[in-house]
């Protein structure tokens, strides 16, 4: 799990006996949500975090741990498993409890102003504040609709890659026409430490939706024999002795054709459903939560919502979107938990107070 000394985690109702009452509970344990802790732990609000998944990292983590990723600030290069551990490592001085495998279904405004959560383990909470980083919500895999192919799932079929050695040295069908299905072709083609004996990627036309530079790779590796492209759409399996032993592959000239295969990887992208989220009375617009631009506030003062989930003019579901988001976020935050209080724009750079919170030096400037 990764998580960092200080970080709690509480997987279980039965350690609390009434409601944990908090100023800030964050769902989505992304790194977004993740860094919305940061964000929040500036200004010196504590968080609870609750996701779905048994660890914190979300889509990244959960999807495409080892998958580089270039465009975080100052990070020329990091896969989703270490920019996690490294927003883990950031948020550490902000004592962050996190509460894993288990969803939120219920919210509800009290009186009070405050909101009710219940989430699917009875866990409850009154917090001032609601932070919904849920990605694109309890997403899911895109499934393969083959009759009876779903026994293999996990031994032979997969759709998501955790770890890439279990795949070495295998003969391959992967099938799926965008990034993922690509990028997973690539690592399993070309040489290296994770080379599988074979690799024939199924697609049901000739065109992608992946990054030009991947497919001209793939069309060259083919060239080179390296391995082979079928335009076509699985529709039907063999199986011996209770084994996947190949796919049966339709075409486009009708004809049927059986592929051999050791392992079966499909990547057709995530079926976004926002679950429970939608019944919470929040606006919604194609499946994402509309929000201001300000405060990046959902319909309902005091529920905000920060990153894929969300939808504005002009919004890009990019990670370093989400992070600006956070911070507006944070701040649109503060008068819920500190009516009271004027909340000016420190830098960590400068301001004790803050050195103070992340528990370093203040620095001596000459």
């Amino acid at each position: 799990m990764n998580l960092q000394p200080g970080q709690e985690v509480i997987s279980t109702a039965a350690i609390h006996d009434g409601p944990i009452e908090t100023d800030a509970v964050i769902i989505g344990a992304g790194p977004v949500g993740l860094f919305q802790v940061f964000e929040l732990g500036l200004l010196e609000i504590k968080a609870h975090v609750i996701d779905s998944l048994a660890y914190p990292g979300g889509q990244p983590v959960e999807l495409y741990p080892d998958k580089p990723i270039y465009d975080i600030p100052a990070i020329p290069v990091c896969t989703g498993q270490e920019l996690t551990d490294a927003l883990l490592k950031q948020i550490e001085p902000f004592g962050a409890t996190f509460h894993l495998g288990q969803t939120v279904t219920q919210v509800q405004k009290q009186d009070d102003g405050r909101f009710a959560l219940q989430t699917s383990r009875g866990t409850r909470f009154l917090t001032r504040t609601v932070f919904i980083a849920a990605g694109v919500g309890a997403f899911e895999p895109r499934t393969l609709k083959v009759d009876g192919l779903d026994k293999f799932d996990g031994s032979q079929l997969f759709y998501r890659v955790r770890n890439p050695a279990d795949f070495a040295g295998r003969n391959l069908v992967i099938v799926g026409g965008g990034d993922s299905a690509l990028d997973w072709t690539l690592n399993f083609a070309a040489d290296g430490p994770h080379k599988a004996e074979s690799v024939i990627l199924v697609h049901r036309r000739d065109g992608f939706q992946a990054a030009p530079a991947s497919v001209a790779k793939m069309r060259a590796l083919c060239e080179a024999l390296e391995m082979q492209f079928i335009v076509g759409q699985v529709t039907g399996y063999d199986e011996k002795d209770g084994k996947l032993t190949g796919v049966k592959v339709t075409g486009a000239d009708a004809v049927t054709r059986v592929v051999p295969l050791d392992m079966l990887l499909v990547f057709f992208g995530l079926s976004p459903k926002l679950g429970p989220i939608a019944e919470w009375g929040l606006d919604i617009e194609r499946k994402q939560l509309v929000v201001d631009t300000e405060k990046f506030s959902t319909s309902v003062p005091g529920i905000f919502a920060v990153g894929d989930i969300n939808t504005y003019p002009g919004k890009k579901k990019l990670i370093l979107s989400g992070f600006h988001e956070c911070a507006l976020a944070a701040f649109g935050a503060a008068p819920f938990i500190f009516p009271d209080k004027k909340i000016h724009l420190q830098y960590t750079t400068t301001s004790p107070k803050l050195h103070k919170v992340l528990g370093v030096e203040s620095p001596v400037f000459d």
